[in-house]
């Protein structure tokens, strides 16, 4: 997984976080739900990307 595809999901999953707290302190469902699927979304991206990893072939270091 490349260091920025790993900032950009943490970013969206503090985002989502942030959504659903400001649902839950203004009463919002909406929005609360919102951010939970955001987050949710995040971790399956991270997912997918460790999955993509796992198939990647390895190189191999020279002795």
């Amino acid at each position: 997984m490349s260091g920025t595809d790993k900032a950009r999901n943490k970013i969206d999953r503090v985002r989502g976080k942030l959504k659903e707290t400001i649902g839950r302190a203004t009463s919002d469902p909406d929005l609360e739900a919102q951010g939970r699927a955001d987050q949710r979304a995040s971790h399956l991206k991270d997912a997918g990307e460790k999955v993509k990893d796992a198939f990647r072939p390895r190189r191999r270091r020279q002795p």
